[in-house]
């Protein structure tokens, strides 16, 4: 199967507003359970991570042997 790999900002945006939704409840996410609950492919889910981050809506946690990441201050 030679299935044709779409990338688009339209659908990196949606995926973005996925992850968002998962922040909503102020928790501090590691990686693994941030790709379970939304499903996501490693690429989607590091390009909705990607656009996030440049729109500093989240921000980043050294946790032990793992980042963490949540809902920067102040953004709802």
């Amino acid at each position: 199967s030679n299935k044709t790999i779409v990338m688009d900002k339209h659908q990196i945006g949606l995926n973005a507003g996925k992850i968002w939704h998962l922040l909503a409840n102020n928790n501090k996410w590691n990686y693994c359970d941030l790709k379970e609950a939304s499903q996501l492919s490693d690429r989607d889910l590091c390009a909705a991570i990607g656009w996030l981050a440049r729109e500093n809506k989240i921000d980043f946690e050294q946790g032990s042997g793992e980042f963490l990441l949540f809902r920067q201050v102040g953004q709802a």
